[in-house]
C-alpha cells in the first residue's frame, strides 16, 4: 500500500520531458544553464586532491558553519551558535523534510499557503500530519483572515515560503506583523521558514525570519547554496533553529543522510571568502528585467516579480485553455516550456497563470521571447 497514493510524477519531469522530445527551450525547471562562476571552478580543482572526501561531522562541516554564522551575522545581526542551532542538509528540501519529520506527529495539522512548492504535503504526509492549504490572495500576497480561520488546536507548524515559490512575491513588514499578532494567540504553533531565495531579491529588500524577535524562536530557516550559488546539482542547503527545535531535528537528519556531501562544503565554505551576494541580486535583477522588456510586444501579460528567478504571467488575452493544456501546447506549437501554476495548488486552481525561469543565459531568454512575442 503506497504511503504517498495521490504523488504522481513530478510536473517538472513532464515538461522537461516533452522539452526535450520538442526540442523546445526550457524555462520550466527552476535551474541555470549558464556557467557556474569561476572561482568557483578555480576552488574546486584546488581541493579535488587534498584529503577532503571522507564523512564530515554529522551536523556539517565546521569551517562552512563559522561562515555561514558570520554571514547570518552581517546580514541579519542575529548570532547563531553553529554547535547547537544549526545543520548543513542535504539541499533545503532535505531539511524541510528532516524538520516536519522530527516535529510533526499523527494527526498534527499543518498550513501551508497556496501556491505552493510541491515537497511540503508529501513531508507532511510521511510524517503522519495533516496539510491544510490555505489560499492566497489573487495578487498572491498573504489573506491573514482564511489564514486565522484555518487554525485549531491540532496546528502546529504554518509554512511560509518567502519570497515565493512559484509567484516571486516577497512579504512585507505589515504582514509579518500581521502574523506575529495572530501567532501570539497560539504558541503552540511554529514556523517553518522557507527562504532559499534570500539573496534573489528585486523591488523590496528580503525581510528574513532571522530578524523577526517575536518568531525567530519558534521558527526554523532553510536556506539553500543550490539556489543563492547557482550549483543545484550539489545539493547543499542548511537549517537554523534554536536550540531545542534543532536538537530534535538531527534525530532525524543522523539516519536519514547522516552527513552532507563534503567537497561540496569545502568548495563553499572556501567560496564564501570572495563571493558577493550582492552581485548575484544584481546578476538576476538583469535577467528579469531583459526577460520583461523581451515580452513588453507579447500578448502575455507579467506579474508582479519582487524576488526569486521566476516570472508568472497571465495568457488569459490568448486562450481559455486549462493551464496544463496550454503548458503542452505551449511546447508543443510554439517551442518554449514552462510550468502550469493550478499544479502548486491542491484544488489546481486555474486562473490561466505560467511560471517561467529566467535563470537562463541571455541567448536564451532572447531565442524564447522571439518565439513567445509571436503568439
Amino acid at each position: 500500500m503506497s504511503k504517498l497514493p495521490n504523488i504522481s510524477t513530478s510536473i517538472f519531469a513532464v515538461m522537461s520531458k516533452l522539452a526535450h522530445e520538442q526540442g523546445a527551450i526550457n524555462l520550466s525547471q527552476g535551474f541555470p544553464n549558464f556557467p557556474e562562476d569561476e572561482r568557483l571552478l578555480r576552488i574546486s580543482e584546488q581541493l579535488i586532491r587534498q584529503n577532503i572526501h571522507q564523512y564530515t561531522p554529522m551536523a556539517g562541516l565546521p569551517l562552512l558553519m563559522d561562515k555561514i554564522a558570520q554571514q547570518t551575522y552581517t546580514r541579519y545581526n542575529r548570532k547563531v551558535n553553529t554547535n547547537t542551532e544549526m545543520l548543513i542538509t542535504a539541499g533545503a528540501t532535505q531539511g524541510i523534510y528532516s524538520t516536519i519529520n522530527a516535529l510533526i506527529k499523527n494527526s498534527d495539522e499543518v498550513i501551508i499557503l497556496d501556491p505552493s512548492y510541491d515537497s511540503y504535503e508529501p513531508s507532511v504526509a510521511m510524517a503522519g500530519g495533516i496539510s491544510v492549504r490555505v489560499p492566497l490572495n489573487p495578487d498572491y500576497t498573504p489573506n491573514f483572515n482564511t489564514i486565522e480561520e484555518a487554525i485549531t488546536s491540532k496546528t502546529k507548524m504554518i509554512i511560509i515560503n518567502n519570497p515565493h515559490n512559484p509567484t516571486g512575491r516577497i512579504w512585507t513588514v505589515a504582514d509579518f506583523e500581521a502574523l506575529e499578532t495572530i501567532l501570539d494567540k497560539h504558541p503552540q504553533i511554529l514556523v517553518l521558514g522557507d527562504e532559499v531565495y534570500e539573496y534573489i531579491t528585486f523591488t523590496q529588500p528580503h525581510i528574513s525570519f532571522h530578524t523577526r524577535k517575536k518568531l525567530k524562536n519558534r521558527t526554523i530557516i532553510a536556506s539553500s547554496f543550490g539556489k543563492s550559488l547557482h550549483v543545484t546539482g550539489w545539493k547543499v542547503g542548511y537549517l537554523i533553529a534554536s536550540e531545542t527545535i534543532m536538537h530534535e531535528i538531527k534525530k532525524v537528519h543522523q539516519f536519514l543522510v547522516f552527513s552532507v556531501n563534503s567537497f561540496s562544503q569545502h568548495a563553499i565554505a572556501a567560496y564564501l571568502d570572495v563571493v558577493d551576494f550582492e552581485e548575484v541580486s544584481k546578476m538576476y535583477l538583469e535577467k528579469r528585467n531583459l526577460f520583461k522588456n523581451l515580452l513588453k510586444e507579447s500578448r502575455f501579460e507579467l506579474m508582479p516579480c519582487d524576488g526569486t528567478y521566476f516570472q508568472v504571467v497571465s495568457y488569459q488575452n490568448i486562450s481559455k485553455t486549462n493551464d496544463v493544456d496550454f503548458a503542452k501546447e505551449l511546447i508543443q506549437k510554439h517551442g518554449v516550456a514552462a510550468i502550469p501554476i493550478s499544479v502548486f495548488y491542491n484544488d489546481q486552481t486555474d486562473r490561466q497563470m505560467l511560471r517561467f525561469c529566467f535563470a537562463k543565459t541571455d541567448e536564451t531568454l532572447i531565442q524564447a521571447a522571439e518565439k513567445l512575442v509571436k503568439i
